[in-house]
């Protein structure tokens, strides 16, 4: 006979001395009410047992099934993604504990480190016209070429053929940054420029605070347009050519979520994959006012440790797991919480987005640490547990 539990009062309850034994040891369960011989489940740990392992639940001496176990939970918050995400776990063998079990800090979200520099932004005394509908402005004095070869701002000539052509292009981010910070003249005032800018796309600031806060760390930043980002990301000192006219190949990505913007869990996913595809670390700013925000983490994810499985009762767990739906919005606040919920358990955060069917794409997200930096910076890599 496989496992039985009963249903009882909003509670899932093992009473059965054999079952109990055999769950408590798969980590199922936890006790009830101080008694080691009655377990509780969780409602995902009692349809996993239904759905996969053939257990039987009892509600009033009868049998019930998968949906009828749910009654009660079905209108839940992500309920199903929960359990999905949930039972991709443990079909890897892998042990998920309840949220609430989490005790920290573990100490196992080791910070990356970026090379940093103070930045100092070379002189552009030069007269530059900018065209607003374009977002950009043009520099056709020769001495601009200075620019582009010793800070990597703007494109002079042609894209990957300086020689073709004998204008210095700046998008606005460049623009503004030079404005501010090298003298740069230009036909309209700072004003108008950040109008029309943010006219034609709301987040423009917050793009550009994440520019000019990477910018005066020392990075290079340029349009990401074709990798599905917003930008991206060299490291100090880059230049547009490495020498014999070899070019200089981006290694990283950025995306900009601010803390106030909300997006469809399915187009962020989209913009890894295709970072990843081309070879790209996936960089996420979340620029933005720090607040509170809802944002529940979900699970305490066991891992692997030598080729064996890590346990509760042997180890600490690796990961914390938030549960996400392909359809889920998610705000930048939302997302900002999460990632300080996680950091405070000193675990790294795996996002585990469910799809329409069912199936689990995990992402683990390690923080950036960048001194001197406003803002919070991540990096995203799809992982296979």
């Amino acid at each position: 006979m496989g496992v039985q539990f009963e249903f009882e009062d909003g509670r899932f309850l093992v009473r059965d001395l054999i079952s109990v034994q055999a769950l408590d040891r798969g980590f199922f369960g936890s006790d009830f009410q101080g008694k080691k011989t009655v377990l509780e489940l969780k409602p995902e740990e009692a349809l996993y047992l239904l759905d996969v392992r053939n257990a039987e639940c009892v509600r009033k001496g009868r049998g019930i099934s998968f949906n009828q176990a749910t009654t009660g939970f079905k209108d839940c918050p992500k309920f199903l993604a929960r359990y999905f995400c949930y039972r991709d776990w443990r079909d890897r063998g892998l042990i998920a504990r309840p949220i609430t079990e989490a005790t920290g800090p573990y100490g196992r979200s080791p910070v990356i480190k970026y090379p940093t520099t103070d930045f100092a932004c070379p002189a552009a005394a030069f007269k530059a016209v900018y065209f607003g509908d374009d977002m950009m402005s043009i520099l056709d004095e020769d001495k601009a070429k200075t620019l582009y070869e010793e800070n990597w701002f703007g494109q002079w000539g042609t894209y990957k053929a300086k020689k073709h052509g004998r204008l210095l292009k700046l998008d606005a981010y460049e623009t503004l940054f030079l404005l501010r910070h090298g003298g740069l003249k230009l036909n309209v005032k700072e004003t108008r420029l950040l109008k029309e800018a943010t006219k034609r796309r709301a987040d423009f600031k917050a793009l550009y605070d994440v520019y000019e806060d990477l910018r005066l760390r020392g990075f290079v930043l340029k349009t990401g347009f074709k990798f599905g980002t917003h930008f991206r990301l060299y490291f100090p000192s880059a230049k547009p050519i490495l020498g014999q006219e070899e070019w200089m190949h981006s290694k990283h990505v950025i995306h900009v979520f601010p803390r106030e913007a909300k997006m469809l869990i399915s187009e962020w996913a989209r913009a890894i994959r295709v970072a990843h595809g081309v070879k790209k670390t996936f960089i996420l700013a979340i620029p933005g006012v720090k607040k509170e925000a809802a944002a529940e983490l979900d699970f305490l994810l066991y891992h692997r440790k030598k080729g064996e499985i890590e346990t509760p009762k042997a180890d600490s767990p690796k990961y914390v797991m938030l549960a996400l739906s392909e359809e889920e919005e998610i705000g930048g606040a939302e997302l900002a919480q999460a990632l300080l919920k996680a950091r405070q358990l000193g675990l790294d955060l795996i996002l585990s987005i469910c799809d329409r069917e069912t199936a689990v794409t995990d992402y683990r997200v390690k923080r950036i640490e960048l001194p001197k930096s406003k803002y919070e910076y991540y990096e995203i890599e799809w992982v296979q547990p």
